[in-house]
């Protein structure tokens, strides 16, 4: 396996369709589970699938972990393989390890035995919900740091026909409009003289009381 690759340890929903997309996307994938029917629901859409159980080192070993510069751990109903199968990963000397965890306190757990990156699925959805839940022009949110994110909105009817230099959301708010979409165009840190346009999608970053301005 060339060291491009990914191995994506569990093939729950998550570990299943990151395997699936990273795949589509152009890179060589093993996907690893210890349940026999989901290694064969997945073989066909993956470069290699393997039933093992991934918190025996040898097993891995065997299966030519050390070989790969990446390893996503997507166990997270059971705390036990996942935190083993981390522990085993690094000890093999995969240079980076992301691993999934189910509560904050397997996520300690995996960034102490050697995780270099914990997610939090689960909690990452539940944020953007109540980010946009029963807000109109709320898209999508992504929590950056605490009380602070970035949002994807439809601009309020306020903004159609301004330029973002007359919108001064930096100066009113301090937003930072980081991204313009308009059909299929995407203007980048769009400048000042761009004008807001029916239709268009409005990417900003900021402190999340003063997003919360910009909804209804």
């Amino acid at each position: 396996m060339a060291s491009e690759g990914v191995m994506v340890i569990g093939l729950g929903r998550f570990g299943s369709a990151l395997a699936r997309e990273l795949e589509r996307l152009g890179h060589e994938v093993m996907a690893v589970d210890r349940n026999e029917q989901r290694v064969n629901d997945i073989a066909p859409d993956v470069t290699h699938a393997l039933q093992l159980d991934a918190s025996e080192e040898d097993a891995l070993r065997a299966a030519g972990a050390a070989d790969f510069n990446t390893a996503i751990v997507a166990i997270s109903s059971d705390a036990e393989p996942s935190i083993f199968a981390t522990m085993v990963l690094k000890r093999l000397g995969v240079r980076t390890v992301i691993a999934k965890a189910g509560s904050i306190l397997h996520g300690e757990i995996l960034a102490r035995v050697g995780a270099d990156r914990v997610v939090f699925p689960e909690r990452e959805t539940g944020l953007r919900l109540a980010h946009s839940f029963n807000v109109p022009n709320v898209i999508d949110y992504l929590d950056v740091a605490p009380n602070f994110g970035i949002e994807k909105i439809r601009p309020p009817k306020s903004f159609i026909g301004k330029t973002l230099g007359e919108l001064d959301l930096k100066g009113r708010l301090g937003l930072t409009p980081i991204a313009l979409r308009r059909a299929q165009q995407v203007f980048v840190n769009p400048a000042r003289e761009e004008r807001v346009a029916d239709g268009d999608e409005l990417i900003l970053i900021g402190r999340d009381e003063k997003l919360d301005q910009l909804r209804g």
